[in-house]
C-alpha cells in the first residue's frame, strides 16, 4: 500500500495527492508576533499646515511568514474611536508601551487572525488619536485616509516612521490584498473605500454602516437629530485637531443646514451613487432595529451592489446597533473566518455558495435564503380605508372611495409605540390600518414605499409611516441600553492573547421582552419636500400634497393569528424631530397606497387575508417597546 500511494503522489503530485486545505490554521506565533507604528502620507492637506498629512498606523502581524519569504493578507479596521471612545461591547481603546509601540489591539481581529497567517491594521482616522489632519466626518479626508493606507498595502503609497520626519517605510511584507471591516463609522469608511474603487481591497464587512450621511442625519428633508456633522467632528477630534480644525468644523456647519436640503456636502458623502465603482465583495450586517444607523442604509446600499453585480452576503438580526460578536459570537466567528479564507487567501471553501442571508427571526433563531430579498417576493400594493370608528381604519387590497379621508393632528409627544399601543383607538394624532387576522404567515422582504396625499393646515408638516405586527410575541429588547443583548461577567477567549492583549471578552445573552405589537418597518419625512426629495417648500395650508415616504429594509413574518398594520402620523417622537408648527393632516385615502416587499406578492396576501374575520374593534391597549427618548449618535460607543 505504501507503494501505491507513492506511485500516486508521483504520478499527480503532491499537492493533489492529499486534500486541498478548506480553511487557515492557528500555526503562527502570537507571542512573537511583530507589532509596529508607521505614518502613512494622505497626499491631503486637511488641516491646511501647508504639509500633507500622516496618519498613524498601528500594525500586528505574524514573523514567520516574513522569514519564510512569503507576504501576506491584511485584515483592517480603520476609525475614529480607538482613543476617544473605544471600540466593541468593552470600549476597548489602543494602548501603547513606554517607546510607543501598540500593546493592546481593540476586538479579537488580532488574537484570532494573526495566528492564522493575516495582518491586522488599525488606522486612525485623520484627525483622531495620533493622526495628522481633520475629520470630516465621511468626506474627502476620512475616506482619503483610509483608502492611503490601502494604496500603500499594495506598494503604491508612502509611510514612514514617524509623525514628522522619520524614516521611509515600505509594507513588502503584504500581498496588496486588504479586506476591511468594522461597525457603524468604521464600517461606513469601509463602505466610502469600497465605492473609490481603489486597487487591492478584496472585500468589505460593514457591520451597521451608513451608505450616505445625508440619510444618517435626515429622512427626506425631516430631521432626525438636534445637531449636524460639525457636532460629531467634535466628539472624535483629537486635542490637537481641536486647535487646527476650526475651519473645517465650520465648513460642515455650513455645509449641512437643518432645514434638510441637500448640498455638495452630501453629494461628497453618497456612497450608494459610486457603487458602480465597487469592486471587493461585501458582507454586510445590519440590526433590523438600529435606530441609530437605521436600515435605510443597508437596504438601498445593497440594492445599488445588487445593480452592479457585486458579490454579497448579509446577515439581519433582531438587534439595534450592536456587532455580531455580541449575539452570534461562535458562528460569526467562523464565518467571517471562512469569509475572509475565501476572498483574502483564495481557499475554495464554498462560503461564496453558501446562502446569501441569515436572518434572525426570533432572539437566537435564524433562516437562511439562497438570496435577499427572499426568491418570490414581489412589490404589493395594499391600500388603507375607513373603518368603523376615526383613525381605525383597514388595511387590504381595495381602494377607498374617492372623497374618504382620515385625519390626525401632529403632537410630537407621541412616538410610534403610543400610536401602536391605541391601535384599535380613536385617538386624533394617528391614522391607523390594518387587516384582519391573517389565516397564513405573510412575509415581508426588503424596501417598501408609502405614498401619502395629505392636505396640512399649517406651513409646515412632518409624516411618519410604520408598519406593525399586531400580535404577542417575544423580541429583542432593542430599547434597552444593550439594544437587545444583556453583558455577562463570564469570558471567552477567541485565539491567542497576552497580558496586554488577553483576546478573552464578556460573553452575552439575549435580552428579551414579550410584547402584543412589533414595529418592524419606519419611515419619515417633510412633506414640504413634496416635489423634491433634495429640496423643502413652504407649504400652504389647505392644499393638497403627494409625498412618497421610503420604508427602511426588514425582512419580518407576520404569523398567521396576527394582524399587519399601517399607520400614517406626525412627529415619531424621539426618532424625529418636529417640524415648527403642530398641523391638523387631512390624508385622502383613494389617493394614499403602501408598495410592499410581499413573498409571494399579491396571491400570498389574498391567502392571507380571504375569509379571515375581522378584529373587535374594541380592544385594551397592547404593550410594545417604546424608542429611546434620546437617542445616542454614534460616538456613543460606535
Amino acid at each position: 500500500m505504501a507503494a501505491v500511494a507513492v506511485l500516486l503522489s508521483a504520478l499527480i503530485g503532491p499537492a493533489a495527492a492529499q486534500a486541498a486545505p478548506r480553511e487557515s490554521r492557528p500555526v503562527y506565533s502570537y507571542d512573537h508576533a511583530i507589532r509596529e507604528s508607521v505614518w502613512v502620507d494622505t497626499r491631503l492637506d486637511g488641516d491646511a499646515d501647508g504639509r500633507t498629512d500622516r496618519v498613524a498606523v498601528d500594525i500586528v502581524r505574524p514573523a514567520e511568514p516574513a522569514r519564510q519569504g512569503r507576504r501576506i493578507p491584511v485584515i483592517m479596521d480603520a476609525s475614529p474611536y480607538y482613543s476617544c471612545c473605544g471600540r466593541g461591547n468593552e470600549s476597548q481603546k489602543k494602548t501603547y508601551d513606554d517607546h510607543g509601540r501598540p500593546v493592546q489591539f481593540p476586538l479579537y481581529y488580532d488574537n484570532y487572525f494573526v495566528p492564522r497567517g493575516y495582518a491586522t491594521v488599525l488606522v486612525d482616522l485623520a484627525g483622531t488619536n495620533r493622526s495628522d489632519g481633520c475629520i470630516d466626518i465621511g468626506g474627502r479626508s476620512d475616506i482619503g485616509s483610509a483608502k492611503a493606507v490601502v494604496d500603500w498595502l499594495g506598494g503604491r503609497g508612502r509611510a514612514y516612521t514617524a509623525r514628522t520626519g522619520g524614516k521611509r517605510v515600505t509594507a513588502g511584507w503584504s500581498n496588496g490584498s486588504t479586506g476591511m471591516i468594522g461597525k457603524s463609522w468604521d464600517a461606513t469608511i469601509a463602505n466610502g473605500v469600497a465605492a473609490t474603487g481603489v486597487k487591492g481591497l478584496k472585500t468589505i464587512v460593514p457591520i451597521a454602516g451608513i451608505s450616505s450621511w445625508y440619510d444618517y442625519y435626515f429622512a427626506k428633508g425631516a430631521p432626525l437629530y438636534d445637531s449636524g456633522p460639525d457636532a460629531l467632528a467634535d466628539a472624535v477630534d483629537s486635542p490637537d485637531a481641536h486647535k487646527r480644525c476650526a475651519a473645517v468644523q465650520k465648513k460642515l456647519a455650513d455645509g449641512a443646514p437643518r432645514s434638510g436640503d441637500w448640498t455638495g456636502l452630501w453629494s461628497e458623502r453618497d456612497y450608494v451613487r459610486r457603487a458602480d465603482k465597487v469592486r471587493a465583495s461585501v458582507f454586510m450586517v445590519h440590526g433590523m432595529q438600529d435606530l441609530n444607523v437605521r436600515t435605510r442604509h443597508a437596504g438601498q446600499w445593497w440594492d445599488a451592489l445588487a445593480r452592479h453585480g457585486v458579490e454579497r452576503k448579509i446577515w439581519l438580526s433582531q438587534t439595534g446597533h450592536v456587532d455580531p460578536f455580541d449575539y452570534r459570537r461562535g458562528d460569526w466567528v467562523t464565518t467571517l473566518h471562512h469569509w475572509f479564507d475565501h476572498y483574502l487567501m483564495g481557499y475554495d471553501n464554498g462560503i461564496d455558495r453558501a446562502p446569501m442571508a441569515d436572518i434572525e427571526r426570533s432572539p437566537g433563531t435564524w433562516s437562511t435564503d439562497p438570496q435577499w430579498p427572499a426568491p418570490g417576493t414581489r412589490t404589493t400594493t395594499l391600500r388603507p380605508r375607513g373603518g368603523t370608528a376615526p383613525g381605525v381604519g383597514v388595511l387590504g387590497t381595495t381602494r377607498a372611495p374617492h372623497g374618504a379621508t382620515a385625519a390626525f393632528t401632529d403632537d410630537p409627544k407621541l412616538s410610534e409605540a403610543d400610536w401602536a399601543s391605541q391601535i384599535d383607538a380613536a385617538t386624533p394624532a394617528k391614522a391607523g390600518f390594518s387587516t384582519a387576522p391573517l389565516r397564513a404567515p405573510l412575509r415581508l422582504s426588503g424596501s417598501g414605499k408609502v405614498t401619502v396625499t395629505a392636505t396640512p393646515s399649517t406651513s409646515t408638516a412632518h409624516l411618519s409611516a410604520v408598519l406593525v405586527d399586531l400580535g404577542p410575541d417575544t423580541i429583542r429588547n432593542y430599547a434597552a441600553d444593550g439594544e437587545g443583548i444583556t453583558t455577562l461577567d463570564k469570558r471567552t477567549c477567541w485565539g491567542a492573547g497576552n497580558p496586554g492583549d488577553t483576546g478573552c471578552f464578556k460573553e452575552t445573552a439575549a435580552d428579551t421582552q414579550q410584547v402584543g405589537y412589533t414595529v418592524f418597518s419606519r419611515g419619515w419625512a417633510d412633506l414640504g419636500n413634496y416635489a423634491d426629495a433634495h429640496k423643502g417648500r413652504p407649504l400652504i395650508p389647505g392644499k393638497r400634497y403627494t409625498l412618497t415616504l421610503d420604508l427602511a429594509a426588514s425582512d419580518h413574518i407576520v404569523p398567521a393569528g396576527h394582524r399587519l398594520a399601517l399607520i400614517v402620523a406626525g412627529t415619531d417622537a424621539g426618532l424625529i424631530d418636529p417640524p415648527a408648527s403642530t398641523p391638523e393632516v387631512t390624508v385622502d385615502l383613494s389617493r394614499t397606497s403602501a408598495r410592499l416587499p410581499l413573498t409571494g406578492g399579491a396571491p400570498a396576501f389574498a391567502r392571507a387575508t380571504t375569509g379571515a374575520s375581522r378584529h373587535p374593534a374594541a380592544a385594551p391597549p397592547l404593550d410594545g417597546l417604546a424608542p429611546p427618548r434620546s437617542l445616542s449618535r454614534m460616538p456613543a460607543g460606535g
